[in-house]
Formats: structure tokens, sequence, C-alpha cells
């Protein structure tokens, strides 16, 4: 066990909600700057995007507990459940009693754990090859307890402190809530910073490290595409790493993403040695009142910045996506793969697609999208959710097990956060998920980034090649922005 591992005993401690409504004239993203000097701050969202996504941003900071679970260990289902089960929500805060769910607005997190779980997680529930090299050495999984948070919501413009009560505690709610509140008040006195924009089509990838070289890369796809002829898979999604030095402020570097490449399930995590900065625009699981929906995406083209210049070439690109016949077939395999994972832990006859195949606009991409869901099962814990849906199949390919195996044995570094998932899992059993692509980690002085896409029968190896750089390039951009910013 590594220090600050938390494995709970059998005694829960129960938790109440309690919280405040609060109205400030303040420029969200001041307040991220605030938490990002707090130890383990954790912030989802914190930009426009998140509007038209679930609707809140959080930040939370100093939890009362840390659980990691790094390669090498075992059992890490079993030791995750039992530090889930640790805090339990009181029945008084459920009922007409407490009446706090009258208060808050529905959906919101009132509390509990937020974090993330890598991608090599899934080697723990499939026998699966180990060959990719494990050089950032962080933990699978890394899960902060939070007992007070700040919420934004973005729809109304106001701003929810929101403190739980423990049944161990010492600290007085009200003592909790007056806490956030000077943090919203000496987040009212800082002027945010503002980094300038990149010129995305002048990053220069000579100067950029990579885990493989374009013919490795190229000879990859069709070696793929041999495995696709030959019946092994129908599908692999295969991705390069870019690395490069990095010695700015990580919260910087958020920043810049939140203002030009503002993304619906975007987060930033501080790990003490490492951060992370998603600029993630995919959902991977939402659970709310015993619903469970996901939203693969599966598609994307460029995106120009939004000018009179650019309409053509964007409305061309856009129609381009909206008529590819291949990533058409490529969602089509997606949701089957999906909704077969939701059959696992969804009551029978629930599942359905509810949003057939749609195009989204992002800053720098459009992406094609659906969304999935069905009614969990009875006793279905979030462990038995891992267990059948992770990692998202968007971002393995079809069938999920083959096309792992040869993730591993194509890919020469493991993907560690990158393609895991981001979020938080609340005390009330609600469950916001991202698929954690778009996503630099910042460790060593380096941050390193990592994109991919899904290769099929008819891919062409050089257009997949493209496709990697155009979505590096948002990422890549901002971290040169942020660099160069620091010395002006």
């Amino acid at each position: 066990m590594t220090a600050g591992t938390v494995v709970a005993d059998n005694k829960s401690v129960l938790c109440r909600v309690h919280c405040k409504k609060v109205r400030v004239p303040m420029n969200p993203a001041a307040l991220s700057e605030v938490f990002a000097c707090r130890k383990s701050a954790s912030i989802l969202g914190d930009n426009i995007a998140k509007a038209e996504a679930d609707g809140f941003s959080y930040w939370a900071a100093e939890p009362k507990e840390i659980f990691e679970f790094r390669a090498g260990q075992k059992n890490p289902f079993r030791k995750l459940q039992r530090v889930l089960a640790k805090y339990k929500m009181d029945s008084c805060s459920l009922g007409d009693k407490f009446g706090w769910k009258d208060n808050l607005p529905k959906g919101i997190f009132c509390g509990g754990w937020i974090g993330y779980f890598g991608y090599e997680l899934g080697q723990y529930i499939e026998s699966l090859p180990q060959n990719a090299i494990d050089d950032l050495e962080m933990p699978l999984i890394r899960l902060c307890f939070y007992d007070r948070l700040i919420a934004y919501d973005h729809t109304e413009g106001s701003f929810w402190l929101i403190a739980l009560l423990l049944s161990d505690d010492i600290e007085k709610p009200d003592e909790k809530l007056a806490g956030l509140e000077r943090l919203l008040n000496e987040a009212e006195k800082i002027p945010v910073t503002i980094i300038p924009p990149a010129e995305l089509d002048n990053i220069d990838f000579s100067q950029i490290r990579c885990n493989m070289d374009r013919d490795y890369y190229l000879q990859t796809v069709e070696k793929i595409k041999r495995y696709i002829f030959d019946g092994e898979v129908y599908q692999v999604n295969f991705s390069q790493r870019f690395e490069c030095d990095f010695t700015a402020m990580p919260m910087e570097l958020f920043g810049w993403q939140n203002r030009y490449n503002p993304s619906p399930y975007a987060a930033y995590i501080d790990g003490g040695s490492f951060q992370i900065v998603s600029a993630s625009p995919e959902m991977f699981i939402t659970i709310a009142d015993g619903i469970i929906s996901t939203k693969p995406i599966k598609g994307t083209r460029p995106r120009a910045p939004k000018t009179e210049e650019n309409r053509q070439t964007n409305a061309i690109n856009f129609d381009e996506l909206v008529n590819s016949e291949k990533e058409q077939a490529e969602l089509n395999m997606i949701i089957d793969l999906e909704r077969n994972d939701l059959a696992r832990i969804c009551k029978p006859g629930t599942r359905k697609v509810v949003q057939p195949r749609t195009i989204e606009s992002y800053p720098t991409v459009f992406h094609a999208v659906a969304t999935v869901a069905g009614e969990l099962g009875e006793q279905i814990l979030f462990c038995d959710i891992l267990k059948a849906m992770f990692p998202g199949g968007s971002i393995t390919g079809a069938p999920k097990l083959s096309s792992m195996k040869i993730i591993d044995e194509t890919e020469p570094t493991a993907r560690g956060v990158y393609t895991g998932s981001i979020g938080f899992i609340g005390i009330d059993g609600n469950v916001c998920l991202n698929i954690a692509i778009r996503t630099i980690i910042i460790t060593r002085k380096k941050a390193f980034a990592q994109t991919g896409g899904g290769i099929v029968a008819d891919s062409d190896a050089e257009a997949e090649w493209a496709e990697t750089l155009t979505k590096a390039r948002a990422l890549l951009g901002g971290i040169k922005a942020v660099q160069e910013s620091q010395m002006i």
C-alpha cells in the first residue's frame, strides 16, 4: 500500500449535506487560480461548454482522504469498493426531514470522490498482456474524498457552497461554508491571467518528441489492417504520444484550454508530483436516479476559427463528416459495443439509443457522437459498472478485448490517464466520468499529450496520421503559448 492510500474499515461515516447559494459577479476562472494554490486541488469544468453538458463546474481541495492504487498491487476493485462504501449519505439527508434535495439543483455533485482511473486498469478486468512501458509511473487509480466544494451553476450564474457534516466531524458545517465563502471573496480580488491564443498551424512537430516516428505509425496502421482482414478485429483505436518541455504553471495551461478550447468535460487534477489538464469533449458515463448513459465519439474533422474567411472550409469539413460512410460505420460499431456492455448491468429491455448520430462543433474540431442509456439493475455497485464498461469502447475498438491486446502490442508506452476516465463519484450515487482524451499530463518538467483514431479496414494510413496531428495541435498549441508567455 502506498502512502496516502486509504482502505475503509467496516464502520461507515454518515454524511449530511449543507449548502448555501451565493451570487457573486465574478469570473469563475479566478476561482481556479485560488484553488490551484491548495493541496490536491480538483476542478471539473470552468468553461462555457459546461452550460451545454451537465450545467455545473466544481472546485475542491484539501481532501479528507486519498485513495491510490498502483500497478503491481492486487485486488483493485475490492479495495475500491471498500473505500467507496466508507462514506454514506445519512438517511436524514434523503428525506423531507432534512430537505437538501429541495434546495440543491437536480444532478449537482454534492460531495464525495473526485479523481481518475487509468487506462491500464483494464488489465485487472481482462487477461491482457503488459508489454507497454509504464515510464510515467502514475497511480492507476487516484481518488480524493472532499467534504466541501464550490459549484457554479452556468444556467443561473450562481455559486453553491456545499459542505458535508460527517458523523465523526469536529468542524461544524457553518464553519466549512464560511471557509468556502472566504475563497470566493479571495477570488473576487484576483485578476484572471489571460494568455494570447496560439497559431495552431505553426506547430513545428519536428521539435516535439514522440513515442514513435512517422514510418512506425504508418507501418503499424497497415499491420492493424492485416489483423482486420484476418478477422481478428473490426476496429482498433491506435494512438501516439507527444512530449515536450514544460516549466510553466499547469493552471495557466488549464486556463488557456478553457478559454480557447472549451470542452464540456474539462478537468484539472493536482496529484502532487503530477498534474492533469484535460480538455475532453467526451462523456464516458453519467449516472443519475438509477439511469446510466454513455456518449461515445467516433469521427473527427478539423474546424478553423469561426470567421467569414473560414466559413466555406468549415462547411465542407462538416458536410464531409455528416456524409462519411466510414465514420457512420465506426460509430454504429461502437454503439453496438456500448449496448452490449450496458446489457451486463442494466435491466433487460431498458437499453436504448436516446440520441442517434449527431455532429457537435468544438473550437478546433467537429465530432460525431451518439448517446446510449439504460436503467441500472438492482444491487449493481459502482465497481460492477467499471468492470462491465471500462475502458470506454470508443477508445479501444471492437471487439474490445482483441483491440486492447493489439493496442498493447503496438503502442510502445502505457497510456496511463489517457483514454482512462476523470470525474466524480457522489455519495448520493450520482456519477459523471469523462473519457480522458485531449488530456495533458505534466510531470518532471515535461508535458505529455496523446492522440489517436479508429483504424478500420479502409483506413488510409496517411489520413489517420494527419488526424492525430490535427487533434494534437490544440494541445501542443496551448503548451507552446503558455511556455512563451512566461518568457515575456
